[in-house]
């Protein structure tokens, strides 16, 4: 693990592997999520098929540069939001995805990549759409996995898997590690595994145990609106895949991006919840290694 600054204000903390010399893969985290939930045996399998993976923190997140000194409280922030208080809520949160795809544009660059294959889960999903909008010649194709447009009314959350993601998580460790197994809510129904999800927090409670950083993504997701105008005019090779037992960001979310983004493909998997079972790793890898093999 190293660490890199990407601009005057931000430095990221990143992984490689494989070979510098293959096809270079960005992989983007989700909301409040290290570098840790992009496995790592799942990046070795990858750069295995000759691509040169790349994983990081993202800001506000694990290793990365935090932005303590803008604390968000989380009740105050949706209380804004909720009762359309336009001046108060958006100077609560210091940045928005914009910024957060400029730390994974300036990271390709602080690495000496010009162009990369952009896959971005979740709110990762939302950074890689704003990286392609925003920087389309850095971006030889994009992944959006299990995320959305950023508009309202796609990609909603079920209410059971909104109160396990608003929810208070224990700050002790084997509070929070314990914890972990309600996200089963929004896992696969096939796969679901409460094992891998204590043993990812405890991982990541270890490395870097920083939840103050979550209010501030938070915001960055809801501020930074709909990308749907923006994705009407991408011109990059897009893959869109989403699990149909994803009860976190529904599966409208995934439809809706193929369906603005001009020659989409959207692959739609059973058996893959918010999460990417090991068991579906095959079919995911299968589907990055073509996508990425044909730019």
């Amino acid at each position: 693990m190293s660490i890199i600054g990407v601009s005057p204000e931000v430095s990221l903390a990143y992984e490689t592997f494989g070979d510098p010399g293959d096809p270079p893969v960005l992989l983007v985290m989700g909301f409040g999520a290290q570098l840790l939930a992009w496995h790592e045996d799942f990046c070795r399998a990858l750069a295995d098929r000759d691509r040169y993976v790349i994983r990081y923190d993202n800001r506000d997140c694990g290793l990365s540069t935090t932005f303590d000194d803008h604390p968000v409280d989380m009740g105050e922030f949706v209380t804004a939001v909720s009762s359309g208080d336009l001046s108060t809520a958006p100077a609560m949160v210091p940045y928005r995805l914009s910024d957060m795809a400029a730390d994974g544009l300036g990271l390709l660059t602080a690495l000496g990549v010009e162009r990369a294959h952009v896959v971005g889960a979740s709110m990762g999903g939302m950074i890689a759409q704003t990286m392609a909008v925003s920087a389309p010649e850095r971006v030889l194709t994009l992944t959006s996995m299990m995320s959305s447009t950023g508009e309202s009314e796609y990609g909603r959350p079920s209410p059971q898997a909104q109160a396990v993601l608003f929810g208070p998580r224990p700050a002790d460790r084997d509070g929070y590690v314990a914890a972990a197994e309600k996200e089963l809510v929004w896992a696969s129904k096939r796969y679901g595994d409460a094992a891998a999800l204590r043993e990812l927090a405890a991982a990541s409670y270890d490395r870097a145990y920083r939840p103050a950083g979550i209010g501030r993504q938070l915001g960055a997701m809801i501020l930074s609106g709909s990308r749907a105008d923006a994705l009407r005019e991408l011109r990059v090779p897009t893959l869109v895949i989403h699990g149909l037992d994803d009860t976190l960001i529904d599966p409208s979310g995934g439809r809706r991006t193929a369906e603005l983004v001009p020659g989409a493909e959207l692959l739609l998997l059973p058996d893959m919840g918010h999460d990417r079972p090991r068991e579906l790793w095959p079919t995911l890898l299968d589907a990055l290694v073509a996508h990425t093999g044909r730019a």
